[in-house]
């Protein structure tokens, strides 16, 4: 099994990205994630990028080596003297990443010297920091363009950099827009003219092949593949390292990782988009939350039988999990599967099947949708087992106001709650919040917390309001997704109603129900354990 070096440059060139920005302790936590090689950053660029080499060399990695990232020698400066090759040595890193120009029209339009003075460049900046570092991998930007424009001339430029004495040479597909076949054309080029001096590959996606791309670069002899977690980087972004490693090792059977390192693939891609404050792609192959969920009945009566069917993979071997959603295409197979995972004995009750299938469908007709809302659905499936709704309280009403006096004045909200708790007790009480939704989840709170003080572990994580039937503008009704969670779980509630006020109580209530039955339900498995064992 060959082995395959991963270069990690989410640092650097994952953070060139649109939206993504990483602070010191961010980068220094990702640096800890595990790859091979982790690029830093341009030392010398911005102060984060200075301190981030200070720190990372505190931690000692084992794992991986820290390379800095720079250019090569300016034009007319020799590189003992070039400013740039300096900073990249000041960080101390054992490995140094220079990029340089491999294609000619960038020699002519963007350096602006003559084709033979770059093959100069890229010797004198190899050849220096050979002599003050251990590892010296070069960056042919620009190489698959260059290859096609001016053949000979691209193959010259890794020439010169093996002739100095570089450790590797990295062929990068800087504009993204290389197709397979080429690629792979391009790497037999570069190693019948470098002989031993190792390849690697740089991918950008920006015709959506980086990942492709670096699969045939690695498949015609490169030994590296560089890339960014969930394909973070400059336009459309770079080579997916969360997709490449699986292709790589489960399909092609290259060693990359270890077993125990692939099954924290999904943990690590979601601590990243976590880290860069956005939402993970929960269609992303591999690790997104929807890459091995189920909808459709047919689908999921046969992963029941046997997961290959229709999974790839087994989803555990890179830390995912099977899943099987429920919506008006679902059929008795999905609600079983359903039951199952939520511990509920539906199998050996038909008609509570067939009326939860009728009340499903019907609710769905109306906009209710349960692929988000599985604790909305967990209730559900309760009340055609137990023939009545999970309720830990009685809503008697509730008033909410919303008041703005001026243009410039911010609204006030307010929020008034009276409910009916458990043994017939009745609270009435009122509170304020930042908008009207707001004000009612703090009186609902506020009321509940009398009657069960658990109420306070939950948490409000999102709120999302859809419009359905746009034709009718503020009119239409309206579909409100909330997720809510404690210590120890996340769970989802819906609502549909007109009126958004209305919608978003019917989310919250149920939130609040899930908790106190969640609760409860433990408890009472906790009684059953205990008389078994007695």
């Amino acid at each position: 099994m060959r082995r395959v070096q991963l270069y990690d440059t989410t640092l650097r060139d994952g953070a060139q990205a649109e939206d993504v920005s990483f602070t010191l302790e961010d980068k220094v936590r990702i640096a800890e994630l595990g790859m091979h090689y982790i690029e830093g950053g341009w030392p010398g660029s911005n102060p984060r990028d200075e301190e981030f080499f200070r720190a990372v060399k505190r931690l000692g990695l084992r794992h991986a080596k820290v390379a800095a990232f720079g250019s090569t020698r300016r034009a007319g400066v020799r590189a003992a003297d070039d400013h740039n090759l300096a900073l990249c040595l000041r960080a101390e890193t054992p490995v140094v990443t220079i990029v340089g120009k491999t294609w000619d029209l960038h020699v002519r339009d963007d350096l602006r010297i003559p084709l033979e003075e770059n093959l100069e460049v890229i010797r004198d900046s190899i050849a220096y920091l050979k002599t003050h570092t251990d590892e010296v991998i070069f960056d042919a930007e620009h190489f698959f363009d260059g290859l096609a424009a001016n053949r000979d001339y691209a193959l010259a430029c890794l020439r010169a950099a093996a002739d100095a004495g570089v450790d590797l040479v990295c062929l990068c597909d800087t504009r993204g827009g290389s197709v397979p076949a080429g690629v792979g054309a391009g790497v037999d080029a570069a190693r019948a003219v470098l002989g031993t001096t190792p390849l690697a590959i740089h991918c950008h996606n920006d015709c959506e092949l980086a990942v492709a791309n670096s699969i045939e670069a690695i498949d015609h002899g490169c030994v590296q593949v560089q890339g960014t977690i969930n394909g973070f980087g400059e336009r459309c972004g770079n080579a997916n390292l969360v997709s490449v490693i699986p292709v790589l090792q489960l399909k092609r059977g290259y060693d990359c990782l270890s077993a125990a390192q692939l099954r924290k693939l999904a943990e690590v891609s979601h601590f990243v988009y976590e880290l860069a404050n956005l939402e993970p792609n929960k269609r992303q192959p591999f690790v997104g939350q929807s890459a091995f969920a189920h909808k459709g009945g047919l689908h999921v009566a046969a992963v029941q039988k046997n997961p290959e069917t229709y999974e790839h993979i087994d989803p555990a071997v890179i830390g995912n999990t099977q899943r099987v959603l429920v919506s008006d295409l679902s059929g008795r197979s999905n609600l079983l599967y359903k039951a199952a995972e939520f511990g509920l004995d539906l199998e050996s009750n038909a008609p509570a099947v067939k009326a939860l299938l009728g009340e499903l469908k019907d609710l769905e007709a109306k906009g209710y949708a349960y692929e988000g809302a599985e604790a909305s659905f967990e209730l559900l499936m309760q009340k055609a087992l137990d023939g009545d709704r999970v309720r830990y309280f009685r809503l008697i009403g509730f008033r909410v106001i919303d008041e703005k006096r001026n243009e410039t004045e911010t609204p006030i909200a307010e929020a008034t709650i009276m409910l009916e708790g458990p043994d017939g007790q009745i609270e009435h009480t009122a509170a304020q919040g930042n908008g009207p939704v707001h004000a009612l989840d703090q009186a609902l709170r506020k009321a509940l917390g009398k009657f069960y003080p658990e109420v306070e572990q939950v948490r409000l994580h999102d709120y999302k309001v859809r419009v359905l039937g746009s034709a009718e503008g503020t009119a239409a009704a309206v579909r409100v997704l909330i997720e809510s969670g404690d210590e120890h779980d996340h769970w989802g509630t819906v609502g549909v109603s007109h009126n958004v006020i209305e919608a978003s109580w019917q989310a919250l209530a149920d939130s609040m129900d899930y908790k106190l039955y969640k609760v409860r339900r433990g408890a009472a498995r906790g009684r059953a354990a205990d008389t078994r064992r007695g």
